[in-house]
């Protein structure tokens, strides 16, 4: 039933085996599949083989090298065979969360008021590397197949499965030979890429937490743990961004790939981590510290200390792609020789260790068989008729294999918090220069999740800084001898500043550090290097001789700082009387007038470098003292030496909170996605009275272009120019306004003489209607504010908005965010893991 093809090494990927259906098969597979196939899924039925024609199939000579070593008892792989995700990689489940240009193109369907990130069709599979014969376990024409994984007894198989006319994936099982499918998990909420834990536990990722991508408009799959049966499922992990791929090691610990960004680039840190089977002890396994690649599909390389994984390059490809790497730890988490590429393929995926010489690997034309070396040889491929729209995945041996080592449990699920040591503060990476004594405390900040999100980019809560708003927790005590011990709220994604004895920062963290409830751990200091060997920590700590300290809040400053709310009253008291439109002394504007998305003084800060918060660089571990309040001038500004300015003890502690909680603009995550209002100013009639001096050739990515650049206390901005809460007071119409007419002349001559100026009118026009629109639609920052459809909606999903929400009935957005971040506390023994109300 199954024609074979023979190609020469100079064919496809270096010789090998084309796996072919004649036309009366195609029919018969065709039949079987729509009809048969898709009933047996349904009602347990053993699937029905589809065989070789006897003497027709022989495998290709890479093929039969394995088979004869390291495959030599292995009869069948199993693979999944579905539509493949066309968005980023981790884009291949959930729901977009609007219906704007990237979710129309990128997305399958529109359903239920939404765009869907998967297409529909999938089945799982079975390929004898012997016979050539095919069996189809699972069919569904509607339906999504994904992550296989084989039991420690090689009689099951553990897959994400969605069925057709539904949405979430969910956890099963079922036997080798196709009957007994079983499923595990349910609800809402998608569960995908399961793998079994030696104790017989299964750890995968889910959306159950309940937050979206912070640069993309897609929902997060973190890691869960749960029984054999899928009960009492609890979470690993407080990840903003996504876990992906967990696989056992041999010696009990959970390999998986982590994506984070704390005030650093978000396209470059996807890296390897290791977590144990309780989501104790997570750390880094290989990387973190240089970007430029997402390492994905992990696995052990048995009887070695290494690991294969897809090595998609720069900020990961659509479905894992990438070049096919070993990696050896032993030479250091950072060392970029502990890599070896095999080949020269860049569309791998999916990469299954047999041994160091042998791995099974899928591709966009089929699968693979390679050796060490990266030659390869294709082993299966899809009917033609099939090819263009969906594609193999995942292979993985259908055989028994040992046990990883059970670690005993470090958890207690009934406390609320874990505990960490630091032995030595001023032990790391990039600490010199800092005399001992002059850390006195840690302040201790959470990075909040989004329960929602619109864009790549982090507007509007900063211009080129945070992606995420970040919460004050407190502070903790640090003695003189470098040491702290103190407890903090498990499952939390906490990250730590280090301050002097004025409370500036000193060192902070660009990575986030997460507690079990009940897990004790500690770290040797800040930024410790990472190829030292572990050790005992020191009992002489001077934080060890009393208990745990607690987390002391800072009950008189928001949790969450907010700009227009708690930072321009600041700047009103003490900087706009000289700072203002009219006045503009050094050229600096600071009042609080809206622009298209900012504030006057919000654009004036940042493009005038006055607070170091976090940049999107692809860079962590600052220097001390080169980052957040320590090198923001701002804070200089209001010590006195000013010109007097001297802000109260109080002022000074919430302006100095709010730098180092990253500067943001909003308090709130229902700013996101609305309260943008740009100005259509009429640039053809500006350019002819101002292109002389201000249209200038720049080059970009795309080549030179010629744009508008103005300079008048906003280098680089033209937002700012445009006042939209008193157009008239617009330094884009101030500027170039004679002084006779009440403007700045500011361009060395009138280029108005008066306001009646046909172009100033223009010009003045198109700020009011920006104006209008701004009044009619509202900013977070002002009364009447609504959250856009979109948060309503995902709110409503998520438990903390009701269902029968009216269309004017009031929304307190500041409340309910705090209900939702609050739903994310842990608390004793309920371990549902859920961000709900319900």
């Amino acid at each position: 039933m199954v024609q074979h093809a023979w190609r020469s090494p100079s064919q496809g990927f270096g010789g090998g085996l084309t796996v072919r259906f004649s036309p009366r098969p195609r029919l018969l597979w065709s039949l079987v599949g729509a009809v048969f196939l898709s009933t047996c899924w349904a009602t347990g039925a053993r699937a029905e083989q589809v065989q070789a024609s006897p003497g027709t199939w022989k495998p290709g000579p890479l093929l039969q090298k394995m088979l004869a070593g390291p495959l030599s008892n292995v009869e069948e792989i199993v693979f999944a065979v579905r539509v493949p995700g066309r968005d980023h990689w981790y884009v291949t489940f959930g729901n977009y969360s609007d219906d704007s240009q990237y979710p129309r193109a990128l997305g399958f369907k529109f359903e239920d008021g939404v765009y869907w990130g998967y297409g529909e069709g999938g089945r799982l599979c079975a390929l004898n590397l012997r016979t050539g014969a095919v069996r189809v376990l699972l069919d569904d024409p509607r339906g999504g197949v994904r992550d296989p994984q084989v039991h420690y007894d090689g009689q099951k198989i553990l897959f994400s499965y969605r069925k057709g006319g539904t949405h979430p994936f969910h956890l099963y099982e079922i036997n080798v030979d196709g009957t007994g499918l079983r499923q595990l998990t349910d609800g809402p909420d998608d569960d995908i890429e399961p793998t079994y834990c030696p104790d017989g536990s299964i750890i995968f990722c889910s959306s159950r937490c309940r937050r979206f991508v912070n640069c993309w408009y897609t929902r997060v799959a973190v890691l869960y743990r749960c029984d054999a049966d899928g009960k009492n499922i609890r979470p690993l992990s407080s990840n903003n961004d996504h876990d992906n791929t967990p696989w056992m090691l041999p010696d009990g610990r959970v390999l998986y790939m982590r994506w984070e960004y704390v005030d650093r680039s978000q396209v470059h840190f996807h890296h390897l981590w290791t977590m144990n089977p309780d989501g104790t002890f997570q750390t880094v396994f290989f990387g973190n510290m240089y970007g430029g690649v997402a390492m994905l599909d992990a696995k052990p390389i048995p009887n070695t200390n290494k690991v294969v994984v897809s090595w998609s390059p720069g900020h990961g490809r659509p479905e894992h792609l990438g070049p096919v790497a070993i990696v050896d730890p032993s030479l250091g988490p950072d060392n970029q020789a502990a890599v070896k590429i095999l080949g020269k393929g860049r569309d791998w995926k999916d990469p299954y260790p047999i041994s160091e010489d042998c791995f099974l690997v899928a591709h966009p034309r089929g699968l693979f068989i390679m050796d060490g070396e990266g030659n390869s040889e294709l082993i299966y491929e899809l009917p033609p008729e099939e090819r263009t729209k969906f594609q193999c995945h995942e292979p993985r041996p259908i055989v028994s294999r040992p046990r990883e080592r059970v670690l005993a449990s470090r958890v207690d699920l009934s406390k609320p918090t874990g505990t960490l040591i630091l032995e030595d503060i001023y032990t790391g990476r990039n600490m010199a220069g800092v005399p001992r004594g002059t850390i006195k405390k840690l302040l201790v900040l959470k990075q909040l999740p989004k329960p929602v999100n619109f864009s790549g980019g982090m507007e509007p809560l900063t211009i080129g800084g945070s992606f995420t708003l970040a919460e004050v927790v407190g502070e903790v005590p640090v003695e003189p001898d470098g040491s702290a011990h103190f407890e903090v709220p498990a499952l939390q994604s906490l990250f730590f500043v280090a301050l002097d004895e004025n409370d500036i920062s000193v060192k902070r963290m660009h990575s986030f550090v997460t507690l079990q409830p009940g897990e004790v751990t500690s770290c040797v200091g800040c930024h410790e290097v990472r190829t030292h060997s572990p050790h005992v920590v020191r009992t002489d700590l001077m934080a060890l001789r009393r208990p745990a300290d607690k987390i002391q809040p800072i009950l008189d400053v928001p949790k969450v700082l907010d700009f227009p709310r708690d930072i321009q009253p600041i700047l009103d008291r003490h900087c706009v009387a000289c700072h203002n439109p009219d006045r503009r002394e050094g050229k600096i504007d600071l009042t609080g007038d809206h622009t298209a998305r900012y504030s006057i003084s919000y654009w004036t800060i940042r493009v005038h470098n006055l607070v170091s918060d976090g940049r999107n660089e692809p860079r962590g571990n600052r220097p001390p003292y080169s980052y957040g309040s320590a090198a923001s001038r701002l804070m200089k500004l209001v010590d006195g030496s000013h010109y007097g300015v001297k802000l109260s003890p109080f002022e000074l502690k919430t302006l100095r909170l709010w730098i180092d909680t990253s500067a943001c603009y909003p308090g709130t995550y229902a700013a996101l996605g609305c309260g943008y209002y740009p100005v259509n100013l009429p640039w053809g009639d500006l350019g002819q009275r101002c292109g002389s001096c201000h249209i200038k050739e720049v080059t970009t990515p795309e080549g030179p272009t010629k744009t508008p650049v103005f300079n008048g206390g906003f280098p680089g901005a033209l937002e700012p120019l445009c006042n939209l809460d008193r157009p008239e007071k617009s330094f884009i119409l101030r500027a170039p306004l004679a002084k006779s007419a009440g403007g700045l002349e500011a361009c060395g001559q009138a280029v108005f003489a008066d306001t009646n100026d046909p172009v100033y009118q223009k010009t003045l026009a198109a700020i009011v209607d920006a104006q209008r629109r701004l009044q009619e639609g509202k900013r977070f920052d002002m009364p009447g504010f609504r959250p856009n459809r979109h948060y309503i909606r995902e709110m409503q999903r998520f438990g903390f908005l009701p269902k029968d929400l009216g269309p004017n009935d009031p929304i307190d957005y500041y409340k309910v965010d705090r209900e939702y971040w609050d739903s994310f506390l842990y608390q004793p023994l309920n371990t549902a893991g859920l961000a709900t109300k319900e």
